[in-house]
Protein backbone atom coordinates (compact mmCIF):
# COMPACT_ATOMS: atom_id res chain seq x y z
CA UNK A 1 0.00 0.00 0.00
CA UNK A 2 1.08 3.51 -0.69
CA UNK A 3 1.42 5.98 2.15
CA UNK A 4 -1.94 7.49 1.17
CA UNK A 5 -3.62 4.06 1.52
CA UNK A 6 -4.06 3.45 -2.21
CA UNK A 7 -2.92 0.18 -3.70
CA UNK A 8 -0.07 0.02 -6.17
CA UNK A 9 -0.88 -0.95 -9.74
CA UNK A 10 -0.18 -4.68 -10.16
CA UNK A 11 2.40 -4.04 -12.86
CA UNK A 12 4.39 -1.81 -10.51
CA UNK A 13 4.49 -4.62 -7.96
CA UNK A 14 5.47 -7.15 -10.64
CA UNK A 15 8.23 -4.89 -11.92
CA UNK A 16 9.66 -4.46 -8.40
CA UNK A 17 9.49 -8.21 -7.88
CA UNK A 18 11.33 -8.91 -11.16
CA UNK A 19 14.08 -6.47 -10.15
CA UNK A 20 14.45 -8.12 -6.75
CA UNK A 21 14.65 -11.59 -8.33
CA UNK A 22 17.29 -10.39 -10.78
CA UNK A 23 19.28 -8.60 -8.05
CA UNK A 24 19.24 -11.79 -5.96
CA UNK A 25 20.45 -13.75 -9.03
CA UNK A 26 17.54 -16.16 -8.74
CA UNK A 27 15.97 -18.02 -11.65
CA UNK A 28 13.29 -16.05 -13.46
CA UNK A 29 9.94 -16.46 -11.76
CA UNK A 30 6.86 -14.27 -11.69
CA UNK A 31 4.55 -13.49 -8.83
CA UNK A 32 1.82 -15.78 -10.12
CA UNK A 33 4.30 -18.66 -10.08
CA UNK A 34 4.76 -18.02 -6.35
CA UNK A 35 1.01 -18.42 -5.89
CA UNK A 36 1.14 -21.87 -7.50
CA UNK A 37 4.23 -22.79 -5.50
CA UNK A 38 2.55 -21.78 -2.25
CA UNK A 39 -0.58 -23.81 -3.03
CA UNK A 40 1.39 -26.88 -4.09
CA UNK A 41 3.68 -26.82 -1.05
CA UNK A 42 0.77 -26.21 1.32
CA UNK A 43 -1.20 -29.17 -0.03
CA UNK A 44 1.85 -31.45 0.00
CA UNK A 45 2.44 -30.43 3.62
CA UNK A 46 -1.03 -31.69 4.46
CA UNK A 47 -2.81 -28.37 4.86
CA UNK A 48 -6.50 -28.99 4.26
CA UNK A 49 -7.63 -28.04 0.71
CA UNK A 50 -10.38 -25.85 2.20
CA UNK A 51 -7.76 -23.72 3.98
CA UNK A 52 -5.63 -23.48 0.84
CA UNK A 53 -8.72 -22.56 -1.16
CA UNK A 54 -9.52 -19.73 1.24
CA UNK A 55 -5.93 -18.46 1.13
CA UNK A 56 -6.01 -18.39 -2.66
CA UNK A 57 -9.39 -16.71 -2.74
CA UNK A 58 -11.02 -19.45 -4.80
CA UNK A 59 -14.81 -19.39 -4.89
CA UNK A 60 -14.98 -23.09 -4.03
CA UNK A 61 -12.70 -25.81 -2.75
CA UNK A 62 -13.36 -27.79 -5.92
CA UNK A 63 -11.51 -25.16 -7.96
CA UNK A 64 -8.46 -25.71 -5.77
CA UNK A 65 -8.75 -29.49 -5.96
CA UNK A 66 -9.24 -29.43 -9.73
CA UNK A 67 -6.16 -27.26 -10.16
CA UNK A 68 -3.84 -28.79 -7.57
CA UNK A 69 -4.94 -32.41 -7.11
CA UNK A 70 -1.56 -33.52 -8.48
CA UNK A 71 -0.01 -32.01 -5.35
CA UNK A 72 -1.89 -34.27 -2.96
CA UNK A 73 -0.03 -37.59 -2.98
CA UNK A 74 -2.54 -39.20 -0.63
CA UNK A 75 -5.29 -38.73 -3.22
CA UNK A 76 -3.36 -40.83 -5.72
CA UNK A 77 -2.41 -43.44 -3.14
CA UNK A 78 -6.04 -43.82 -2.05
CA UNK A 79 -7.16 -44.12 -5.67
CA UNK A 80 -4.54 -46.78 -6.40
CA UNK A 81 -5.55 -48.73 -3.29
CA UNK A 82 -9.23 -48.66 -4.29
CA UNK A 83 -8.43 -49.84 -7.81
CA UNK A 84 -6.26 -52.64 -6.41
CA UNK A 85 -9.10 -53.72 -4.10
CA UNK A 86 -11.55 -53.80 -7.01
CA UNK A 87 -9.21 -55.82 -9.21
CA UNK A 88 -8.39 -58.24 -6.38
CA UNK A 89 -12.07 -58.63 -5.46
CA UNK A 90 -12.97 -59.36 -9.09
CA UNK A 91 -10.26 -62.02 -9.39
CA UNK A 92 -11.25 -63.80 -6.17
CA UNK A 93 -15.03 -63.53 -6.39
CA UNK A 94 -16.79 -66.76 -7.24
CA UNK A 95 -18.17 -66.88 -10.77
CA UNK A 96 -21.91 -67.22 -11.15
CA UNK A 97 -23.03 -70.22 -13.13
CA UNK A 98 -26.20 -70.36 -15.11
Amino acid sequence: MKEDGDAYHPEVVSRCFRRAVKAAKLPEINLHDLRHTHATLALRAGIHPKVVSERLGHATGSITLDTYSHAIPAMHEEEEALIAQLVFAEKTAPRATL
